[in-house]
């Protein structure tokens, strides 16, 4: 399940995933009839209007008999992992929303497809020195801040790592593919999110903080997975550096942007979407052209 913003925003993060599972043998085939996630969880207990998008995908999935769905965006996976969780826990809210959606009864349990994200996918189906070992290029002294932010990690029953405070399978991910990553004590620190549309200072404020950390810390890269992460933390810092003399700006890459580079595959990168260019450093340590 693609989601809506790797069609426009975060297309960089749909291409190179597809061209990266296509050159890894993994077929991926995406669902005919998905609907947005809904982007955020409610909080509320008697809100389930809110859990209609993720839980219809859910069961769209399972109509097409996918017994796995995959996911890439951050927020994709912690709001439909968390809808599916509410469901199996509570079969009478479950029966509603499926009342809700149906006239007819509807057989969904809630647990009939697995939600997998990308990460899970290369580590449990690929294996890490499997998709070492299809790699075509090295990646010399480029050193990355892997950034997880909130969305893989919270709640802990979800969480994509089994330590979320100190989560490591980007580094277990890199370091495999050759990869340093640097400390980077920002790495699951909120990015403002959703912030971004009533409170840019706040945004303004993060986005400062995370990409300080990992220029002092030695990267020359952020990488992310989620996208609303991406362009909070690209986007402003354009802004930033305007409005801070001296502040040093660092590039925001997708994971699956690096390991397509890292598999030879430049042509599936835009990079005219990026607020701050990642051409110069990626040149400098070999990985274009």
């Amino acid at each position: 399940m693609p989601g809506c913003t790797l069609k426009t925003k975060a297309r960089n993060f749909e291409t190179t995933t597809l061209g990266l599972l296509e050159a890894l043998d993994v077929r991926v085939h995406e669902l005919p009839d998905w609907y947005c996630c809904g982007t955020t969880y409610s909080l509320a207990s008697d809100n389930l209007i809110m859990h209609l998008g993720p839980i219809r995908t859910l069961l769209k999935a399972k109509e097409a008999g996918r017994p796995e769905l995959l996911v890439l965006c951050a927020m994709c996976y912690n709001t439909l992992r968390r809808a599916q969780a509410l469901v199996l826990a509570d079969p009478e809210k479950r029966d509603k929303i499926n009342a809700f959606m149906y006239d007819e009864e509807v057989d969904f349990q809630g647990g009939e497809v697995r939600v997998v994200h990308l990460l899970e996918l290369l580590k449990e189906r690929v294996g890490f020195e499997a998709l070492r070992d299809r790699l075509v290029r090295q990646a010399g002294e480029l050193k990355i801040a892997p950034y997880y932010g909130c969305m893989l990690l919270r709640p802990r029953e979800i969480a994509i790592d089994p330590s979320s405070e100190d989560p490591s399978i980007m580094e277990e991910l890199f370091g495999a593919c050759g990869v340093q990553s640097v400390y980077f004590p920002f790495k699951t620190e909120c990015c403002g999110s959703y912030q971004t549309v009533n409170e840019k200072p706040i945004v303004v404020s993060r986005a400062r903080a995370i990409a300080a950390s990992a220029v002092k810390n030695g990267a020359d890269l952020i990488v992310t997975s989620c996208p609303l992460c991406h362009f909070n933390l690209d986007f402003y810092q354009k802004q930033i550096q305007e409005a801070t003399p001296g502040f040093r700006t660092i590039p925001v890459l997708y994971i699956s942007q690096i390991l397509a580079l890292l598999a030879g595959q430049e042509e599936a990168n835009d990079f005219s979407l990026h607020a701050v260019d990642p051409r110069p450093v990626l040149r400098e340590r070999g990985l274009l052209g």
